[in-house]
């Protein structure tokens, strides 16, 4: 019931933020992995159900990248008020996505790997934010491509780096802090409770 509760919440909030982007072109574009994986992330709850834990995880980093979408990610009125009340650089939004990419999404993975793909302990901690790294890394590259191939002109946009040549580098490097931290906390949460129950 819960997590119906967060996707009806997720789909109200993408349905109002679809009305009037910044860029509407743009926000296509952000949107285009909902478009394409959201179906089949749906169709496969019939044969493997995630905790719900997870959904609800992944439900939150989809209210995010909403939000992004939305206002280019760039422009996001959270990230200005951030800027201007920490003296910051640059809109950091996008970054705090990327970082919301390792943090919500490694838990989920973990979970596919000791359940479906059968990996044993510890591995799944390793493996699950080092693949967030790797899809982190390749999408970068793919959204490079896409602008070169769509749209040339809106890659200044589309790929927020707001100036700053090391962009793609550090929201690489973001996603796999948000990894490791959601791993530790996973293992600190299942180790305890063995700890107060020796015999489990």
């Amino acid at each position: 019931m819960l997590v119906k509760g967060f996707f009806a919440a997720y789909l109200i909030l993408w349905i109002y933020l679809a009305f009037e982007p910044l860029d509407r072109f743009d926000w296509v574009l952000d949107n285009l992995l909902v478009f394409l994986l959201g179906p089949p992330f749906l169709y496969s709850a019939r044969r493997f159900r995630f905790s719900d834990l997870s959904y609800i995880l992944v439900i939150v980093y989809l209210m995010l990248c909403a939000i992004g979408a939305h206002w280019s990610y760039s422009f996001v009125p959270a990230g200005d008020w951030l800027k201007e009340s920490f003296g910051l650089g640059r809109n950091h939004y996008d970054r705090i996505v990327h970082f919301s990419f390792g943090l919500l999404l490694a838990y989920p993975l973990k979970e596919w790997l000791e359940r479906v793909a059968k990996v044993a302990s510890p591995w799944p901690y390793f493996f699950s934010p080092l693949l967030l790294v790797a899809v982190s890394a390749i999408f970068e590259c793919i959204e490079a491509i896409v602008v070169e191939m769509v749209n040339p002109d809106l890659g200044i946009i589309f790929l927020g780096a707001q100036g700053d040549i090391w962009d793609a580098q550090k929201d690489i490097i973001v996603a796999l802090y948000g990894g490791a931290l959601a791993m530790a906390a996973a293992h600190l949460a299942e180790v305890k409770p063995r700890r107060q129950n020796p015999d489990i």
